[in-house]
């Protein structure tokens, strides 16, 4: 089959996956490869367990493999035989060196970037869609700039903003698509050609187009604004455990006002996830950079406030619980960051989970979908941790229950049943808010949410 467009993206992670299985399920007369440099990922994309788990993602694979969706390990190839190339590498916090903690790592970025310029024959559309901080297209540009030939490159912005879990439908129907360029012939004529792959799906009046500077920047504002209204409920919530108002009270009275909106609202255990940590100190690594330390500062109590939350959250416990969990088997309901993905990047789960092992707590962890990853995470803990993906069978012989992910699973428990096979007296740490928690009390459970008056019995 001759198809109209060759499109490539490298990185079959969390956003690259799934954005090109978008754009090869809703143009199937372009054809559509995505790549990756570790080929057991690559080989989990070719098999019938997918490494990404998202509700409705497995269905349009199904539909697309080997139609007009391809995965492959040959990078080198791929790249000489596209025309269109999306990044979507990982970048993550720097660990080491200058701005270590808070700015991105672009060392896989810049590899593939040197990869690009490498192994292309002809010349490409090259489209950022890893989050990357402002002015990195300019390095790109720098960087395929430097071959010699007749070969061009025009570099655009087309940062992602979907959510896991609701990734599918954030890229049917998104709130907007941003595709930023550079405002001359060449940048504009490439920021045309992007358009028309997304007006396949997508209504114009939701295409938005700028200079390449703003989409970059856009990204990282997005992830920031939302990070910290979770972080401003969650200050709240403590305050109102200590005047005994109700944080859902408070959030829907809020929410109800049209100039704030009800979403991202919800008290819990603070944010993870790959992105908000990560751009919030990416942003404040930049505006120290740009010598803005009063908005740098801003910034960074976003993440200090989730931080404190956490640790509110195991003080709470461990006061709760007299002051010692030593010996004490606690049962960890979800490890995933968030409902419907298995993802457990940056979760609160990680941060909570260590240190109820380090207060010598034996720990059971229990999650549909993100078990493999939670072990992972804890493999060089010290401590009893078992993973027990039955959540009755995880309870059982438990002295305390800890909610940690928004699972409508953990809705719909037997709490009585559960009771039955834990140890007495038996506690429930809401950490998301989910439970029915006067009927837990009724049970005979001593119920702790966030933001809300404790239930107890002593």
């Amino acid at each position: 089959m001759e198809f109209k467009k060759n499109i490539l993206g490298i990185g079959a992670g969390y956003v690259g996956a799934p954005s090109m299985v978008m754009i090869a399920a809703k143009c199937p007369d372009y054809k559509v490869t995505v790549v990756d440099i570790n080929p057991q990922r690559i080989a989990a994309w070719n098999s019938e367990e997918l490494p990404v788990y998202e509700p409705g993602l497995e269905e349009l694979v199904r539909q697309t493999r080997g139609r007009n969706l391809f995965f492959s390990s040959d990078v080198d190839k791929e790249i000489r035989e596209n025309d269109i190339i999306f990044v979507c590498v990982n970048t993550p916090t720097k660990t080491f060196g200058a701005g270590a903690g808070m700015a991105a790592d672009l060392q896989y970025w810049e590899k593939t970037a040197r990869q690009i310029l490498e192994n292309s024959q002809s010349s490409k559309i090259v489209v950022e869609k890893s989050t990357l901080p402002i002015k990195t297209a300019q390095a790109m540009e720098r960087i395929l700039s430097s071959g010699k030939g007749d070969i061009t490159f025009d570099v655009l912005s087309n940062p992602e903003f979907m959510a896991e879990g609701t990734a599918v439908s954030d890229l049917e129907n998104p709130d907007r698509v941003l595709i930023g360029s550079r405002e001359t012939p060449g940048g504009l004529a490439a920021r045309r050609q992007l358009v028309d792959i997304y007006a396949r799906w997508i209504p114009p009046e939701k295409i938005i187009t700028s200079n390449i500077w703003s989409a970059e920047l856009s990204k990282l504002v997005a992830n920031a604004f939302l990070a910290q209204r979770v972080s401003s409920i969650n200050s709240i919530s403590a305050l109102c455990e200590k005047a005994d108002a109700d944080i859902s009270e408070v959030a829907y009275a809020v929410g109800m006002d049209s100039r704030i909106g009800a979403k991202f609202l919800k008290a819990g255990i603070g944010f993870g996830g790959s992105c908000f940590k990560k751009d919030i100190l990416n942003l404040v690594y930049l505006c120290r950079f740009y010598g803005l330390p009063e908005v740098a500062d801003y910034w960074e109590s976003v993440v200090r406030i989730n931080e404190y939350q956490q640790d509110r959250f195991i003080a709470n416990v461990l006061q709760s619980m007299f002051n010692t969990l030593a010996g004490k088997k606690i049962c960890v309901l979800g490890f995933a960051f968030k409902a419907d993905t298995g993802d457990t990047r940056e979760s609160p789960a990680i941060y909570i989970t260590r240190k109820l092992l380090a207060e010598h707590a034996d720990v059971v962890i229990s999650d549909p979908k993100a078990l493999a990853n939670a072990a992972s995470d804890l493999a060089d803990e010290k401590g009893t941790v078992r993973y027990v993906e039955d959540p009755y069978e995880a309870a059982a012989g438990c002295h305390a229950l800890a909610v940690m992910t928004d699972w409508e699973l953990y809705r719909r428990l037997d709490y009585r049943k559960i009771y039955k096979s834990m140890v007495k007296p038996a506690f429930i740490f809401d950490g998301r808010n989910i439970l029915d928690h006067r009927h837990c009390f009724d049970i005979g459970f001593n119920v702790f949410p966030i933001g809300k008056p404790s239930l107890t019995r002593f």
